[in-house]
């Protein structure tokens, strides 16, 4: 049976580009992000983000391994609001985080 540890936790002073660099280049994770936001009307907001992590260049059985997974782990952890699905770092940039909270 595969369990799912928590690799790390990052800090409210921790930026995107470090939650994002603290990714590996060819592993997968799942990751979960709160994004903290002012709207147009000046409230504050926040979103979790669920990412699938899942490198172009990881094993092809460890990307089956996480695809297969991902709902299981998605039920047992409520609460998301919004789900990224990457396979390269492009697909889950700021510009994009922020596109997905309206």
């Amino acid at each position: 049976m595969q369990q799912i540890m928590v690799e790390k936790i990052g800090t409210p002073n921790e930026t995107y580009e470090d939650f994002t660099n603290s990714l590996p280049d060819n592993e997968c994770r799942y990751a979960v992000y709160d994004y903290d936001f002012t709207t147009i009307e000046n409230c504050q907001k926040s979103k979790i983000f669920f990412i699938a992590w899942s490198p172009d260049t990881s094993r092809v059985r460890s990307k089956m391994l996480y695809a297969s997974s991902k709902d299981t782990f998605k039920r047992e952890l409520d609460g998301f609001q919004v789900e990224l699905q990457a396979t390269d770092p492009s697909e889950m940039s700021f510009d994009i985080i922020k596109g997905r909270v309206n």
